[in-house]
């Protein structure tokens, strides 16, 4: 007679609803649980970043709208802003930031396994600009998708490309935030147009066995309730562009500058330290905090209400205005080439934006 498999084994049986074979402890064994996997950590190997040439000053913003110099410094803290040509877009900005990020990593656009670009004004609305991207960069392994969290874009792919990197789905994934605002702005409206600019940050995430370097912890937030804050009406499929769309300025930004402000500041402050407690980290801990810079008031406030000093936080507004999905990772490649970043140093990016949406990543180097 030919024996079953319950027969054959006590340590084999099989689940009745499903007949699949599961294992059966013998009378008073005590079973061991499976060890967990062990996630790979995603380390930073490289960073570059890119802005167009032109230059456009608070001097040359009073010839355009009501404004002037000490209104602007005073309110934001910016001096001058970056601006693409006409026929610039962002894969121009996006492919020359990747292919520094890649020389700093000290590898080749082949072994990228993943390109995640952060982005709410892409080349088009598709494809998507990462594979256009990954066309142009010669990353013919690697799979492509975009990220549109506004502001927070870049803090959003970064957390994305650390699952993938933890679970060991992929090895190399390029993290890319870009905008070119300028197009998408209303150089009419003094209350946007002298905050706007353009520019590209990328970075290259690698696995790594090392669980005490790279992106240690991430917390993102989001309050579609609140979308109408800061937001562009027209392009979608809501209100799709025609004669009427374009009489009516409803292709370009608009903001509620009030709302957002105290907004940012309560929940970057959040994001800061959400981040810390999944880390295990006190704020003391920090080498460096890289905020959104979307404004000098906003950056303070929130440093004032984690009571984090400012010497410890980093700024570049003054030189590059805000270019919302880039203004983090442009902010940490400046600061890794200024040595402000250095091997064991723990910094924390942290950001704002469309959606709403916020949110922080922890990286010790």
């Amino acid at each position: 007679m030919i024996k079953t498999v319950n027969e054959v084994s006590p340590l084999i049986g099989t689940n009745p609803d499903s007949g699949a074979v599961q294992t059966v402890p013998f009378p008073g064994h005590t079973s061991v649980p499976e060890p967990e996997p062990r996630l790979l950590s995603a380390v930073v190997a490289g960073t570059g970043f890119d802005v167009p040439e032109r230059i456009l000053t608070n001097a040359d913003l009073e010839q355009l709208v009501a404004t002037s110099d000490a209104w602007i410094t005073e309110r934001t803290g910016m001096k001058e802003r970056r601006i693409a040509a006409p026929d610039q877009a962002a894969s121009d900005f996006a492919l020359r930031a990747s292919q520094r990020a890649l020389a700093d990593a000290g590898i080749s656009a082949e072994e990228v396994d993943l390109i995640v670009v952060a982005t709410v004004t892409g080349d088009m609305p598709f494809p998507s600009t990462s594979c256009i991207l990954q066309h142009r960069l010669g990353a013919t392994r690697a799979a492509a998708m975009d990220v549109a969290a506004g502001c927070s874009g870049f803090i959003y792919a970064l957390a994305t490309a650390r699952q993938f990197i933890a679970t060991g789905a992929y090895k190399t994934v390029l993290v890319v935030g870009v905008e070119v605002l300028s197009k998408i702005t209303d150089w009419t409206d003094r209350g946007t147009c002298v905050l706007l600019a353009d520019g590209a940050g990328a970075a290259v995430l690698r696995a790594s066995a090392d669980r005490d370097r790279g992106v240690v912890a991430s917390y993102l937030g989001a309050d579609g309730s609140r979308g109408d804050d800061l937001f562009m009406p027209a392009g979608g499929s809501r209100i799709p562009a025609s004669v009427e769309s374009v009489q009516q300025r409803l292709h370009f930004l608009k903001m509620n500058g009030n709302a957002i402000f105290k907004v940012a500041v309560r929940r970057m402050a959040e994001s800061v330290n959400r981040v810390l407690r999944a880390a295990r980290l006190k704020a003391e801990d920090i080498k460096l905090l890289i905020p959104h810079q979307a404004n000098l008031r906003i950056i303070e406030a929130t440093a004032k209400l984690l009571g984090f000093p400012m010497e410890r936080v980093f700024v570049n507004i003054q030189k590059y205005a805000n270019t919302s999905s880039a203004t983090t990772i442009i902010a940490l490649d400046e600061a890794r080439r200024a040595g402000r970043v250095l091997a064991g140093d723990v910094v924390v990016l942290v950001a704002f934006g469309a959606g709403l949406t916020w949110g922080g990543v922890a990286i010790r180097w």
